[in-house]
């Protein structure tokens, strides 16, 4: 009889009783109250990285990206990826057109309501202060016969450099420099219009101090203030330059996204044909109309915008600014032909040569007469209309005869015959005064900057009305296009359910 090897366990159902094996444990024993070992079942501690060889982790990204990718081989898949991309595409289209066209139409309105008019009254400020002194000037000459309606214009010519002053500066920023150059126009209008009480007072008496006080006053108007009114008007022009600048250029990212999106469109509904045999899907040719309607009216309200815009800066601002030259150095002339018999030849200037000298006032006068010859000779070329050459033709005409009688004026002076140079500049009509020629000049300069306004309105006025409601209807058929595009996607997948 064959007995079993010493401890090796006894053959169940002989001797005593069979105890059952307790499986090997491959790792280290549980420690005490049962917790869980770090390694886990395998012992591989948690966390670790797999042994080589081993098949990688699947994280829920890649299988969430396994799953989309398997959607996309079949047919409802697809579908449902065409629908998304097209209507993203659709939205950003009229999105982008919305975004694009609020910032052109916010310029043209700028152009028309806000730095035009500023502009507009910049130069205001600056002809009613060259206006005013002339106003000064020609009443200083006629002494105690000084004219109500000359007093008049004066204080008119003040109050209205002053109303302007205001209107600017609450259309300043503060801080700007617009606003710190109102301000010191603001601080030295007070003391012109003190020196010119001054000099009234002495001329009324008859003392000589008048004409210095005038003389004065003069210098302060010439190379404090106007200068200061130069440059505000300057810097508003820049303002309408870069409101122009914002509202001109066309909205190439708009354009191309609209024709980005009617090819994908119309390729999404000729995918559909060829698979389907169907001519039209609803949904799909809503969404591509309504994005031809936005693409067709970007286009062609953008171009008319732009049309109207450039019209207006071509035959209106440019015009305006001319004449604003224009007239400007005809008040500065005038003023200067005043002060040529007020200062007696006080004042001197001495030419380029070194040699020749000339009364200060009547070489000014006569290089404000250059510049106000020549700006109306580009007043008349930039005229696209009766209505604006005939006024200024009329300028011309009486600046003509102003040179002559001015000439006649100064041989006057200059043969001693005071009283006859006096007349020719501040008399009456029959003395044929060249004050006469300068109220022709100023009436003719005032009609047609009133024309070229006018011009300038209508104009902007069209381009900032194609534009009008042109965001608006870009961002609703935008979404409609989208809704649309979905639904016809839609109704394909209707058809595998």
């Amino acid at each position: 009889m064959t007995h079993p090897p010493k401890g090796s366990p006894a053959p169940p159902g002989r001797g005593a009783p069979a105890i059952p094996a307790v499986p090997a444990q491959s790792g280290p024993p549980r420690p005490p109250g049962g917790s869980p070992s770090p390694q886990g079942e395998s012992g591989v501690p948690q966390g670790a990285p797999p042994a080589p060889g081993a098949a990688p982790r699947r994280t829920a990204w890649a299988e969430g990206v396994d799953r989309l990718r398997a959607a996309a081989t079949t047919e409802p898949g697809r579908l449902r990826i065409i629908g998304a991309v097209l209507a993203l595409i659709v939205v950003a289209f009229g999105a982008v057109t919305a975004w694009q066209m609020t910032e052109r139409s916010a310029a043209a309105d700028n152009v028309l309501h806000s730095s035009q008019p500023l502009s507009a009254s910049a130069a205001d400020i600056y002809r009613s202060l060259a206006d005013a002194n002339t106003a000064a000037s020609s009443g200083f000459l006629a002494g105690g016969q000084e004219t109500k309606a000359s007093r008049d214009r004066y204080e008119e010519d003040i109050r209205t450099a002053a109303a302007k002053l205001i209107t600017a500066a609450n259309n300043s920023e503060p801080g700007s420099p617009s606003a710190r150059t109102i301000t010191q126009l603001n601080e030295l209008l007070p003391e012109y219009k003190g020196l010119i009480e001054r000099a009234r007072a002495n001329n009324r008496q008859g003392y000589p101090l008048g004409g210095a006080y005038l003389r004065y006053a003069n210098d302060k108007m010439q190379n404090e203030m106007l200068p200061k009114a130069k440059s505000l008007y300057n810097r508003e022009n820049q303002r309408l330059s870069a409101d122009y600048a914002d509202a001109k250029p066309y909205p190439w990212a708009a354009i191309a996204l609209g024709l980005v999106a009617l090819g994908a469109l119309t390729w999404a509904q000729r995918r559909n044909y060829r698979r389907t045999n169907r001519v039209l899907n609803q949904g799909m040719a809503a969404a591509t109309a309504a994005s031809l309607v936005v693409l067709l009216w970007l286009t062609v309200g953008h171009t008319l915008a732009r049309s109207g815009l450039e019209e207006s800066y071509d035959h209106g601002v440019r015009s305006l600014n001319v004449l604003h030259a224009a007239q400007i150095a005809s008040l500065k002339a005038r003023g200067n032909e005043n002060l040529t018999l007020v200062s007696r030849g006080a004042e001197i200037k001495t030419l380029a040569d070194g040699k020749t000298t000339k009364d200060l006032y009547d070489y000014n006068f006569d290089q404000d007469m250059k510049t106000l010859t020549q700006g109306l000779a580009v007043a008349a070329r930039l005229a696209d209309d009766r209505s604006g050459e005939k006024p200024v033709q009329a300028a011309t005409a009486n600046m003509k005869v102003w040179k002559q009688r001015h000439a006649e004026a100064r041989r006057a002076d200059n043969d001693g015959e005071y009283q006859l140079a006096l007349d020719r500049v501040i008399g009456s009509p029959d003395k044929k005064p060249t004050g006469e020629c300068f109220d022709g000049v100023d009436k003719n300069l005032g009609i047609a900057l009133t024309h070229e306004e006018s011009e300038f309105q209508r104009a902007a006025g069209d381009g900032l009305g194609a534009m009008t409601g042109l965001p608006a209807g870009a961002a609703v058929l935008g979404v409609l296009a989208a809704a649309g595009a979905v639904l016809g996607i839609g109704r394909r997948l209707s058809e595998y359910r």
